[in-house]
């Protein structure tokens, strides 16, 4: 055998193992990298989705308020937030003309065309505190985004209840799924300053800083919505990774 021959057979292995090693790293890369979507579904697509019967199947018992399919690397999903539609108040205004006692949401992963339960969420109102008179989810402040390019989703789940004093009596809650673990933030409004408290759970500031950003401008958007009024200095209290502050010194 002549040393072309040898170079030629050679070179083409060479050529061989760099395109496996390129195969490789592509098939990483797209995994690591794959396109992450969500999007509200349609009332047409939710009927489709979910017949009364499969809803009973599924556990599905209060109205359902919105549904959210979003697909990453791990699968379809779809989240299911649900109220109980407990009173009509027609003397209230466009937006608070129903009442909601409890609200429960339930994350889904369709397979095969079946849909199996992977979480839930459930809350009620608490008359005891502040009279509290409705629960609702706020989705204005839900997102359902990869934040750190991983190539699976964090759901975002925000809801709040409205009390005697509409929300400044009021309780504001951030659910947040990263790693199969739930992550809470929970908020109590007040009118009087001794009245208003926050508590984040110490994994909250474990998560990536990009999602711990997007948290912390939702609470923001709340306070220049009206909607929630968070303890004096509570940015330089998360910076600090407190778990609990208030306006009470404590």
């Amino acid at each position: 055998m002549n040393l072309e021959i040898i170079r030629s057979r050679a070179s083409a292995v060479l050529s061989s193992f760099i395109l496996l090693i390129a195969l490789s790293y592509c098939t990483k890369s797209f995994a690591q990298n794959a396109v992450s979507t969500a999007e509200l579904l349609t009332d047409k697509q939710v009927s489709a989705l979910l017949p009364d019967a499969l809803r009973t199947k599924l556990g599905i018992n209060f109205p359902i308020f919105k549904v959210y399919k979003y697909v990453d690397k791990a699968g379809q999903y779809y989240c299911v937030l649900t109220e109980s539609q407990d009173v009509i108040n027609k003397e209230k205004d466009a937006f608070n003309k129903m009442s909601n006692y409890k609200i429960k949401a339930i994350n889904f992963k369709s397979e095969n065309g079946t849909l199996t339960k992977t979480w839930e969420i459930n809350d009620n109102t608490q008359p005891n505190m502040h009279g509290e008179e409705s629960i609702w989810f706020w989705i204005k402040y839900a997102q359902f985004s990869d934040f750190d390019n991983d190539g699976l989703i964090e759901p975002i789940i925000v809801y709040g209840t409205h009390g005697l004093n509409n929300y400044d009596d009021g309780r504001v809650k951030f659910i947040i799924y990263y790693n199969g673990q739930k992550i809470a933030i929970r908020h109590q409004n007040g009118v009087l300053d001794d009245e208003r408290e926050t508590a984040v759970d110490k994994a909250f500031y474990s998560l990536p800083m990009k999602l711990q950003e997007a948290v912390k401008e939702k609470m923001d958007l709340m306070v220049k919505n009206n909607q929630a009024i968070f303890p004096f200095g509570w940015q330089k209290a998360m910076q600090k990774k407190k778990v609990f502050f208030s306006e009470r010194g404590d």
